[in-house]
């Protein structure tokens, strides 16, 4: 049996002055030693003043000791948590952010030419002719990438600029982008607004490009044995809006340009990224706005991307895209981030613009990427 460690002296010490620290702030029912080789120091008690409007100054005294606070709720009474560390953000090389920019720009040059002549070699030669596809994709993920940016800018969170990811050899000529944040976030409201204000930027610029396209391209008959791009309820009603007509139906469908297509890409992205699940953008809402209830979202997301999958096969037009995001899921759709401060709720505002959200992503999603003509 291994031998109890006691304390070092200096954390005790430690102790006191952290008492002394969160006196005008926190009123201390009893203190305890959680993991004395590691140090987290555990204060349970309740606020004076509500935690919002005291976390900013507690970080701040609680960073001059070495410590950064955290808080959740623990049965009727209120657990502060001493972390025995300060998050300090590292310079990041914007070099490698611009080349990977650069070469994300490439890639969808290259996709949108070869969607718009068909031939590899004369797309390859004549990449300028993409630039329709690379305009409409790189506006829409720029957006997105930026609205995260500023966002955790704006609540003081560290943070990168955006990691571009070209993919020349594939549908989209890009598997996205994302931002790294440096430290954690102060509370949900910080949480909400940083996850929230990527995909609805996004969007701005998504439907205006989509609905360009669509106004800009043509509709015909559906060749036999052909695939087309799949619905989701906002791109129907786009469809809708712009052709008076539900599309596909009577073999009848559109014949997307490149803008279109930039605007279905942006839309399909913005349904992957509002997943309610884990690390994604729908993740961060749904923990800001549910708290630890948002895992409940975790087996109908995996459910229900397993029963699109077996649907998409009897219908013998099988993707394997759930599949692979099942088994992503499965690994990290558990784990959501958790801000410092644990306890504040969100606001009026922001629960109303939470809701809407999580709605955006029954609007955009599209169950079946890809559909046959037969």
């Amino acid at each position: 049996m291994a031998e109890f460690q006691p304390a070092p002296p200096e954390t005790y010490a430690h102790i006191d002055a952290l008492r002394r620290e969160i006196a005008d702030l926190f009123i201390v029912f009893d203190t305890t030693l959680d993991y004395p080789e590691k140090g987290y120091l555990r204060f349970r008690g309740r606020f004076l003043r509500p935690p919002a409007e005291s976390f900013d100054t507690l970080r701040r005294r609680f960073e001059a000791h070495g410590y950064t606070p955290s808080v959740t709720e623990e049965g009727e009474t209120v657990s502060l948590i001493a972390l025995p560390v300060v998050f300090t953000p590292t310079n990041s090389r914007w070099v490698i952010n611009l080349v990977l920019y650069i070469a994300t720009i490439l890639s969808t040059l290259f996709v949108g030419a070869v969607y718009e002549t068909g031939d590899l070699a004369f797309a390859l030669r004549h990449l300028w002719l993409g630039f329709p596809f690379s305009f409409g994709v790189l506006l829409i993920l720029t957006a997105h990438e930026f609205g995260h940016y500023f966002a955790a800018r704006h609540h003081r969170v560290p943070v990168t600029l955006p990691y571009f990811i070209p993919m020349p050899i594939s549908l989209f000529g890009t598997f996205g982008a994302f931002i790294r944040l440096q430290g954690p976030m102060n509370n949900r409201r910080a949480l909400f607004d940083i996850g929230a204000a990527g995909p609805l930027a996004g969007l701005v610029f998504a439907v205006p490009i989509l609905l360009y396209g669509l106004a800009t391209s043509d509709i015909g008959p559906i060749p036999p044995n052909s695939s087309f791009e799949g619905n989701s309820l906002l791109y129907l009603l786009a469809k809708l809006t712009v052709f008076g007509r539900i599309l596909p139906g009577g073999g009848i469908d559109v014949f997307m340009n490149q803008a279109a297509l930039a605007g279905w890409v942006g839309l399909f992205v913005t349904g992957l990224n509002l997943l309610p699940v884990g690390q994604l953008d729908g993740g961060h809402v749904a923990y800001a706005l549910f708290g630890k209830r948002a895992r409940w979202f975790y087996w109908p997301v995996i459910l229900g991307l397993g029963a699109i999958t077996l649907y998409s096969y009897l219908r013998g037009i099988f993707v394997p895209t759930w599949l692979l995001w099942m088994f992503l899921i499965g690994f990290l759709g558990r784990v959501h981030a958790r801000p410092l401060e644990d306890v504040t709720e969100l606001d009026p505002r922001r629960r109303a613009l939470a809701f809407f959200t999580l709605a955006v992503f029954f609007l955009v999603f599209v169950p079946l990427p890809f559909a046959g003509a037969g």
